[in-house]
């Protein structure tokens, strides 16, 4: 029998769903995890290995299954997918993850017809916006991962160059989760105070580079950790805790999901990391924030790279 509270259920079991299983069980933010995978023995083993640590976090019941144990969901998140290798592009992954996504999504809708679905798998904007068309669901209910997990390297990398609480630093990527995704400068502040001002008044550590080293670090931080380990997974579920915990606890947080602009910063139908107000319903508002003319150029040509892998797709 289902326990009372929210349920979430996890498409696939590797890295980064196996490790936001954890993420979540630990959070307490939910009552009951299933997880499927196409491979039935390792999402088996996960919900195995959690299971047995029942006894440490609060009442949670955690189960591998078929989609119709997913039934009923309060979120479904899709992680399946094939994941990015070194020296692969989000984009470059796009092809196979459609033919994936093509027999992930009828299922989870028949069972789970009123969820909020959060697409996690790469390249996440191109993804998130097929979910949405295949779901059929409005697209308040369709989100993805976005920038969340970029903004907060960015705000990392600032902390650490500033050696503050990068808590205390606000600012944003957006875009596309990807090579064409922007710093936005222009919106970066730390204690009320723009990022030109803080430099001025409190710190020396504002060359002239400064600005363009953080943002290519930033970037560049999947390849490098992909190359490394071979795999990003702990931060990217630590950003998908928080965006469910905004959406299960109606907390109406800006946090840069993948949201469908249709209109904003004069673009249309297409999914970008955007500051967006999420709540029990999932997308309440999207923001159009003032960017700089040049962040602005940079934005518009970022949802370009996206329409054209689309359009090559034949979506």
């Amino acid at each position: 029998m289902r326990s009372k509270g929210n349920k979430i259920s996890i498409i696939g079991a590797g890295f980064v769903g196996s490790t936001t299983a954890f993420a979540l069980m630990t959070s307490g933010l939910t009552s009951e995890i299933v997880i499927v995978d196409i491979n039935k023995d390792k999402a088996e083993g996960e919900a195995m290995d959690l299971a047995h640590g029942v006894s440490f976090v609060r009442p949670i019941e955690i189960s591998a299954g078929e989609y119709a144990d997913t039934k009923d969901s309060d979120i479904v998140i899709i992680t399946a997918g094939v994941g990015q290798k070194p020296g692969q592009t989000r984009l470059d992954c796009i092809s196979r993850n459609l033919a994936i996504f093509k027999t992930i999504i009828p299922e989870v809708v028949k069972f789970s017809p009123n969820s909020i679905l959060l697409v996690v798998s790469n390249p996440v904007d191109i993804l998130t916006y097929i979910t949405y068309k295949l779901s059929g669901f409005p697209s308040n209910r369709v989100i993805g991962s976005g920038t969340v997990l970029d903004t907060s390297r960015f705000k990392y990398l600032l902390g650490k160059h500033f050696e503050i609480d990068a808590r205390n630093i606000h600012t944003y990527i957006m875009g596309e989760h990807g090579d064409s995704e922007i710093a936005t400068w222009s919106l970066t502040s730390i204690a009320g105070m723009n990022i030109d001002e803080y430099c001025h008044i409190c710190t020396e550590k504002c060359n002239g580079e400064i600005k363009f080293d953080i943002y290519e670090e930033v970037k560049d931080s999947a390849y490098t950790i992909i190359k490394k380990k071979g795999a990003t997974y702990y931060a990217v579920a630590l950003a998908i805790r928080r965006i469910v915990e905004a959406i299960l606890s109606n907390e109406k947080s800006i946090l840069t999901v993948s949201s469908l602009l249709k209109g904003e910063y004069g673009i249309e139908d297409i999914y970008m990391g955007v500051p967006t107000i999420i709540g029990r319903d999932g997308v309440k508002q999207i923001l159009d924030v003032k960017l700089s003319e040049d962040e602005n150029t940079k934005l518009f040509e970022s949802s370009k790279v996206l329409k054209a892998v689309i359009e090559d797709s034949k979506i």
